[in-house]
Formats: C-alpha cells, structure tokens, sequence
C-alpha cells in the first residue's frame, strides 16, 4: 500500500468538505488552580489520520481523556460518534489473567464486534497469533502494546484515538502499524494519535494540531503547513514550540 504521493501529500482525504466525527469546542479543563486546557477547538474528519503533538504538560492526554468521556471538562462540548470510540491507552489496558484470545473474546462480546476476518488480519498483521494462548499479564511490553491495539481496533469504531502507539514496537512492527492504520483510514475511518516521535507518522498523516500549555499552537490539514525553512513536520513542530517556550519565558 501506498503510504504517499509522489507530490509528499498523504493518501487520505483532507477532510475539507467533510463534517468532523469528533468534535471539541471551546474546551477547558482547570485541576484547582492549574489549567490543562484552555478554549481548545479540536475537529477530527472521516478519511484522516490527524497527530496530535505538543510537549509534555501541554494537555494531550487530558484531551484524549475527554474526548473518551473519561474525564468531564471544565467548560465546552464534546461530539463523539454514538458508535463509541477505539481507545489505545499508553499504558495496555486489558484483562491481565486473561490470555490474548480469551481478551479478545471478552472484548468482542463486549463491543458487539463480530467481523472474525477482521480481527484475524489485526492478529496476522500485529503477530499477535504466535501468543495467542498467552496470559495476557506475562506478555513483554512490545506484546502487550499489540493487544491494546488490537482491542482499540477490533470493533472498527468510527474513530479510533491511540496514545503513544508506537510505544515497545520494534521497528517492523512499527512499519506493519503503519500500513494498517493508513488503510483503516482509507476505508474511511479517523485514527488520532497522540504522540512524541511526530517523524514517525511524517508519511501517513492528514492533519496535524500541537499543543502548547494547554493551547492549540497549530492546527492545519497536512497541504496548508507550509514548512518554510524546516525539513519536515518534525523539526517545524519542535521550532514552534521552542520559540511558545521562549516567548512565555520573555512574558514572566
């Protein structure tokens, strides 16, 4: 599958003239007297793969929580989909005295996801067949991670939001990652993905946000970034916030 064009755009649908399948507007988020976001207006379209980046601190994981309905915001709104979200956690969320296929039965059973094709191509792809009859709890990390994955995934939810994906892959897996998520998003479905290793995605993203102390620092679909004197999406994204860093810093 191709990841690019020739032209360095992505394969998916910049989403224009598409309505958002999630949709954060005007979003707080204050613990005390400490704020973790403030008016944040995220939208995310059908057909994307939109990175959400920023150092830490700067609220990714206080929206992600949000948007999953894990945590309420202080003000605004959110609209998910009604089929629910795929959610990949950071740290692997599954049923630890489980083995790899009794969780992915339980979970099936649980989301109503029924298409065993599809779960066996996640399976195949993430290689998690060769553990299959593992207790979910002795898995090594990069396992571990694969079936937080493949539990986000395996109800074809409309929208899936993954932490740190690629986090304990090696890099084949990495790249097999890749391959699935650009042709998840082919068929229409919106993947976010929260992440620190931005060159990573370089090749598969639609859209790209930072955020910075809680703000949105940029927000563009892939073709409006202009990248001006930076290489890639990498070394723009770290500039940006470099220079939010030093102009908060001149502000105190």
């Amino acid at each position: 599958m191709m990841r690019s064009t020739d032209d360095g755009e992505t394969g998916g649908d910049d989403g224009a003239e598409q309505d958002p399948i999630l949709e954060l507007r005007g979003v707080s988020k204050s613990y005390g007297d400490v704020t973790a976001l403030s008016g944040v207006d995220l939208a995310v379209v059908p057909g994307t793969i939109h990175a959400l980046v920023g150092p830490n601190g700067s609220g990714k994981t206080t929206l992600f929580r949000i948007a999953l309905g894990l945590t309420r915001p202080s003000s605004g709104t959110v609209d998910a989909p009604p089929e629910g979200i795929g959610p990949g956690f950071q740290r692997a969320n599954f049923y630890r005295d489980l083995t790899v296929a009794e969780n992915l039965d339980v979970f099936a059973a649980l989301t109503g996801a029924d298409d065993d094709a599809w779960r066996e191509e996640i399976c195949s792809t993430l290689r998690l067949d060769r553990v299959r009859d593992r207790r979910a709890g002795d898995l090594s990390g990069g396992f571990a991670k694969k079936l937080d994955l493949a539990l986000s995934l395996l109800n074809r939810s409309p929208v899936v939001c993954l932490d740190e994906p690629m986090g304990d892959l090696d890099d084949v897996s990495k790249s097999k990652l890749l391959d699935l998520l650009a042709d998840y998003r082919d068929e229409g479905h919106a993947v976010v993905v929260s992440t620190h290793h931005l060159g990573a995605f370089e090749d598969v993203i639609d859209h790209l946000t930072v955020l910075h102390d809680g703000e949105i620092l940029l927000d563009e679909t892939r073709p409006a970034i202009d990248l001006g004197d930076h290489d890639s999406l990498q070394e723009l994204y770290v500039s940006r916030s470099l220079a939010a860093e030093r102009d908060t810093t001149d502000g105190t």
